[in-house]
């Protein structure tokens, strides 16, 4: 059992984090860093650029050949935002291979293919919310889907580079909704499993790569409801996700001790460091708790002190049909000092990505 305090808000370091625009791409989302590449899609194409040099160039690297009616729908931002279309995950494998998540299926394009092919059928939900990967190209990703009669969920796994799945672990009926996140922790070498959304269904796991041990470290409540979470030598970063109570930041250490860091304007669903730097976005999600329609970014230098840097108003178009304002923070490794965001639903920004030098002074 974690034991639990609230940090004085109080940095150790005296550093100042600063975000200056270096560039802007309306049309794109980012997806995932690997090192100094960033990728990123427009629709069903994925792009890729590398930010080590003097200018930045996005590449075709890919394409995905969805069902005939949603190479109709992504023609204007509003029906792209109504059909979920296009690419929502993206894992890079050492080995050039990549898994990504499109509605309704994991796809996989191998090096030297200019086309992502079937791997898996997404039957319950649409897609899932992100793709794991470890060093050794084991993939891993857990089932995200309404489920209100609360049966089973599956976290898949494959280890031949997404040829073919197998069920690595189940819930058992009514004991989670759904899985919002299986990331890797390579100061541990295992993964950290976030489920949801009420009551014991709010977990934080933590499993060996072969899931041949599965510990609960957290559970019980709605500060222990989380879909974005940073691994560091320390410790793990998370917020939360509710429209129920006020959402935080929280440090879960090494030790099991728990930490608040700092109060969040929103849900947040999303996560990413930028060297020693860390941040995570909030969703314009209005609940009796959470009335904000805003859409705010959260950084810190340190892990201890934190501020709202950025800010972006929620568009006049209906939450249920054209989705939540947002945020995306990309997945997988960054060695840069940039920051990438993709922006959705608000105004101005829709659909746009921006990308920002972290100063640290």
């Amino acid at each position: 059992m974690a034991t639990q305090r609230v940090s004085p808000f109080v940095s150790s370091t005296a550093k100042r984090l600063d975000l200056t625009l270096v560039a802007d791409f309306p049309g794109l989302r980012v997806l995932a860093w690997q090192g100094s590449r960033l990728y990123a899609s427009n629709a069903y194409t994925l792009l890729r650029a590398d930010t080590s040099g003097s200018s930045l160039r996005w590449q075709k690297v890919g394409h995905y050949q969805p069902r005939w009616w949603r190479n109709l729908s992504p023609a204007t931002r509003l029906t792209c935002r109504l059909f979920r279309d296009g690419f929502h995950a993206l894992a890079v494998l050492s080995s050039g291979h990549l898994i990504a998540a499109v509605p309704g299926a994991i796809v996989v394009l191998s090096p030297g293919e200019a086309e992502f092919r079937l791997s898996h059928p997404v039957r319950r939900g649409t897609r899932p919310l992100h793709i794991a990967v470890t060093p050794r190209d084991q993939i891993f990703w857990g089932e995200y889907f309404d489920n209100p009669q609360r049966d089973p969920v599956h976290i898949y796994a494959s280890t031949d580079r997404g040829q073919t799945w197998d069920v690595a672990y189940s819930f058992a009926k009514g004991a989670v909704r759904h899985v919002h996140n299986v990331v890797y922790d390579q100061w541990e070498d295992c993964l950290w499993i976030l489920t949801g959304d009420h009551g014991s269904e709010c977990r934080i796991l933590r499993t060996s790569c072969d899931f041949g041990h599965v510990d609960e470290v957290l559970s019980g409540n709605q500060q222990h409801r989380a879909a974005a979470i940073i691994p560091t030598p320390e410790g793990l970063y998370f917020s939360t996700d509710t429209p129920l109570e006020s959402n935080h930041i929280w440090r879960l250490d090494r030790r099991g001790g728990l930490t608040r860091l700092a109060d969040l304007s929103g849900s947040s669903t999303y996560g990413c460091r930028v060297g020693q730097a860390m941040f995570f976005s909030t969703m314009a999600e209005p609940s009796a708790v959470n009335s904000k329609r805003t859409v705010g970014l959260y950084g810190s230098p340190d892990g201890v002190a934190w501020q709202r840097h950025r800010e972006w108003r929620k568009d006049s178009w209906s939450m249920k049909l054209f989705q939540y304002g947002n945020a995306f923070l990309p997945d997988g490794v960054n060695h840069t000092q940039i920051l990438a965001i993709t922006t959705t639903a608000v105004h101005p920004g829709d659909d746009e990505t921006s990308l920002w030098l972290v100063n640290l002074t």
